[in-house]
């Protein structure tokens, strides 16, 4: 099954030296034994677009647009047996942060891909 990390913080932060070096040993893990698929962090909301339907109107909306309390900051994409497998492996990686930012209110949503 593929399932889809999704980062959510209330206040957008740069993982420090130490928290980017651990990550990265993990990415590594991951993508050898072929479990993790794709990863990426996001640019600040400053750096993008919203293209919205409203009262079946279409509009775009250069950055920044509206304050939102939670900013998506990255995600990643995994290829694993069970949902209890992804949520042991987004535990682990949410360890690491709390290790080395304990001060970082931030989740990590794990959501199942819809299989077509």
């Amino acid at each position: 099954m593929r399932f889809m990390y999704v980062l959510v913080a209330e206040k957008p932060m740069m993982p420090n030296p130490a928290l980017r070096e651990e990550i990265g040993k993990m990415a590594e893990r991951e993508i050898k034994a072929g479990r993790m698929l794709d990863t990426g962090a996001l640019l600040p909301r400053t750096a993008g677009a919203e293209v919205r339907i409203k009262d079946g109107k279409l509009s775009v909306t250069d950055g920044p647009f509206m304050e939102a309390k939670e900013v998506v900051g990255g995600y990643a994409i995994f290829e694993l047996k069970d949902k209890e497998e992804a949520v042991a492996r987004a535990v682990e990686f949410m360890q690491l942060h709390l290790d080395h930012m304990p001060d970082w209110d931030l989740s990590c949503e794990v959501r199942p891909f819809v299989d077509c």
